[in-house]
């Protein structure tokens, strides 16, 4: 309880912080789209970056536990679009929802939680985890976006247009140009490799600072909002656990650990990356930032419970 704590409570302390500066005056009502800019385009790009680069694809190759997470968070991040849709919601829309169910924090609580209750040898997968959800997953809901924003184009402007949209995406290429230093085996040189260090770690706290100061903007209540966000929160912190265990236990059958850190990352509460995605896009940003603090709050309890549940 007390690991889980330590890791829960600075991410209420900045959230707070950027809700009070903003209640308080200090930033402007353009604060918000400026911090998300600077997240988006210079902060998160440099994490990605960063992560990918330095990863060792020998030890990242667990063909099992690849294939439990990454199915379990495509599938549902899937299933919540699907679910959307029928709703009625837009495929751009849709696909925010999706990242808000399938969305796991791994990056920012992650690495913590798991190096604190599973020990060293989580690192690994928790990596894994994160270039799963931080670059897969996100490429894959930036693509939806992109062909919500076209939407009524001929489909090969549709598809002129989203390629350049991609090409142009800094969240998408610094993962590739990652993929690239990795596989080379080049390296990242010293200077480059500080400079990327104190940009990617900004990218944390100025998400949460502008998660704040975007909870602290005056707006008007949305009809079925809390249904909305209480089925998102649900299906994140319950139904996706549930079925990575699934999968962990009876399709791809895992050894142990594996199968705890799969699940756990499962359950972890959803991320700060769709909020940024949701706000820069002017999509979904209220829901968003919702399900982002409920499930945060929430998931103080619910890891507590299957931590135990797992010894």
């Amino acid at each position: 309880m007390l690991s889980i704590l330590s890791v829960v409570l600075p991410i209420f302390a900045l959230t707070l912080v950027g809700w009070l500066s903003r209640r308080a005056g200090i930033f402007g009502p353009q604060s918000t789209t400026e911090l998300n800019r600077f997240v988006v385009y210079l902060a998160l790009p440099a994490l990605l970056l960063d992560i990918v680069a330095k990863a060792d694809a020998a030890q990242l190759w667990q063909p099992g536990f690849i294939a439990v997470f990454g199915i379990g968070t495509f599938f549902f991040f899937a299933l919540t679009v699907l679910i959307s849709r029928m709703g009625g919601a837009e495929i751009g829309n849709a696909a925010i929802h999706g990242l808000n169910g399938a969305y796991s924090n791994t990056a920012f609580l992650g690495f913590p939680l798991l190096l604190a209750t599973l020990g060293p040898a989580s690192q690994t997968l928790t990596l894994i985890a994160t270039i799963n959800t931080v670059c897969l997953l996100f490429a894959v809901a930036i693509v939806l976006i992109e062909f919500g924003n076209q939407a009524g184009a001929s489909p090969l402007t549709i598809l002129l247009r989203v390629s350049q949209a991609l090409l142009r995406n800094p969240l998408v290429l610094a993962p590739l140009l990652g993929a690239m230093v990795m596989f080379s085996g080049v390296g990242v040189a010293e200077p480059l490799d500080a400079f990327l260090k104190l940009l990617g770690s900004a990218a944390s706290p100025c998400a949460l600072v502008c998660l704040g100061m975007f909870l602290a903007e005056p707006r008007e209540a949305e009809s079925g909002g809390a249904g909305k966000t209480a089925l998102l929160v649900a299906l994140k912190l319950f139904a996706y656990p549930a079925l990575t265990f699934a999968l962990a236990y009876w399709v791809f059958p895992l050894a142990k650990p594996l199968r705890n850190a799969a699940v756990l990352l499962a359950a972890l509460p959803t991320g700060t990356g769709p909020f940024m995605l949701a706000e820069f896009h002017r999509r979904e940003g209220a829901l968003t930032a919702k399900v982002i603090l409920i499930s945060t709050i929430l998931s103080v309890g619910t890891i507590t419970l299957l931590l135990t549940a797992i010894g």
